[in-house]
This record gives structure tokens, sequence and C-alpha cells, in this order.
């Protein structure tokens, strides 16, 4: 596949998959945190927050995979 075509469709992917995740992580807030203490929600927003990060960065490696034999 070609490193544009694949840039392309991981771009796409990303925007995609955090749109979803903000929607999930949203509903799960409304669901668990009504009535819970500053603390509680701290805690839900941190973890929620960084819970992105992992999908995203297989997207992106995924994505630069074979860049360096195209660059050579």
């Amino acid at each position: 596949m070609n490193i544009r075509t694949r840039k392309l469709i991981g771009t796409l992917m990303l925007f995609v998959c955090l749109g979803v995740y903000a929607l999930l992580a949203m509903a799960l807030a409304v669901r668990i945190l009504p009535g819970a203490s500053g603390l509680v929600e701290f805690l839900y927003y941190l973890v929620a927050g960084m819970g992105w990060v992992l999908p995203a960065g297989l997207i992106i490696k995924w994505m630069s995979r074979g860049a360096d034999a195209a660059q050579g």
C-alpha cells in the first residue's frame, strides 16, 4: 500500500475513533458521575482523557509502517 494512502486512511481512522471514543466517554460519564464526589470525577476524566492515547498510537504506528523503506 502506498504510504500516502496509508496516511490518508489512518487520518480518517483517527478522526472516527476519536469521535466515537469521546461520545462513549461522555455517555459513560452521564451514567456514573451524577452525585459523585469531585475526586471521583477528577479520576474519571483523568483516565478517560488519556484513554484514547493507546489506540491512536497504534493507528499512528500503522500509518508510519513502511515509511523507512519509502525514504531509503
